[in-house]
């Protein structure tokens, strides 16, 4: 099993989470040639800033991944931290020797610009 992580900042309108939320998704699975068959389960969070959509509600509808287990969390509230960010941790079973990329997008590249 290999997990694959990404992030991106967004507003706090349901049109803004649902489609940046599949951005997110759609960039971590073309760059990580995944297909929805190598899905496990997907955990997403999100800053408390963001209250009008559920990531995971995104994927399901506008993805189609109904039969991808997905949680949602709130992230911990750090002084200081990136602000309106949805983070995600997918589970995958891909091979073990390949190589993954994680994927930062908008703001959240700051998260970690040795990775975006």
């Amino acid at each position: 099993m290999k997990v694959i992580r990404g992030a991106i900042t967004t507003e706090n309108t349901r049109e803004d989470i649902f489609k940046d939320t599949v951005i997110l998704i759609e960039e971590i699975m073309r760059r990580n040639g995944l297909k929805k068959e190598n899905l496990i389960s997907i955990f997403f969070s999100a800053t408390k800033d963001l209250t009008a959509a559920y990531p995971a509600e995104a994927v399901r509808k506008e993805m189609e991944f109904d039969d991808v287990p997905m949680m949602c969390f709130q992230e911990m509230e750090v002084n200081g931290s990136l602000p309106k960010c949805i983070r995600v941790a997918i589970f995958t079973n891909i091979d073990e020797k390949q190589e993954v990329k994680h994927v930062y997008l908008k703001e959240a590249k700051n998260l970690r610009p040795d990775l975006a």
